[in-house]
């Protein structure tokens, strides 16, 4: 969903930020061909040497691109672990053209009783004791945390809009376990 309400095209450019080890970049480069241009970016060495060499470490708080550059952005599990989304979403909107598209896929501060409690239970019965028998505890036990943290999907439209965003809209999804923002330039 995230690279489809992204809006990209083929042909077009456009960048995958807080890319991790590229799930969604490899979604975009099949959206965009052979004639389009996708740039991974993450700050993690250890999660780009897994992606690809030729993608880009850098920060979402100071990206290392021009002005109006971007035809689409994508950016899945990455605004909530930034330590000023506010810093994040104005350089996502100084990189995206004009009538183009930023497309956050995160999980979702639901404000629906059953949906955080259902969301807090697959965390702490799921999630978390899945990750310990593959040895990642310590990378998911924060999960709860940085939930508990970040913005509802009405904080993050208002967010998106502040920031000179023309319309912006959080969906929820999968039961309001996720959650998608969908931010036009």
């Amino acid at each position: 969903m995230a690279v489809s309400w992204s809006g990209a095209r083929a042909g077009d450019t456009v960048l995958d930020l807080c890319c991790g080890s590229g799930d969604l970049t490899f979604l975009l480069s099949e959206k965009v061909g052979s004639y389009g241009r996708v740039t991974g970016l993450d700050f993690s060495k250890d999660q780009l040497s897994i992606a690809s060499s030729r993608w880009v470490e850098g920060d979402a708080l100071d990206l290392p691109f021009s002005n109006v550059y971007f035809d689409a952005i994508t950016m899945g599990y990455g605004l909530r672990n930034v330590v000023d989304k506010c810093r994040a979403m104005q350089e996502m909107f100084r990189v995206l053209k004009p009538g183009s598209r930023v497309s956050i896929l995160d999980f979702n501060k639901s404000t629906q009783p059953f949906a955080a409690l259902f969301q807090e239970w697959m965390i702490n019965n799921v999630v978390v004791p899945t990750a310990t028998v593959y040895g990642l505890a310590k990378e998911y036990k924060y999960l709860k945390t940085s939930i508990d943290e970040f913005l509802t999907g009405k904080e993050l439209e208002k967010l998106a809009l502040d920031v000179g965003f023309s319309c912006a809209r959080h969906y929820e999804i999968a039961g309001g376990l996720m959650g998608n923002l969908v931010a036009t330039r």
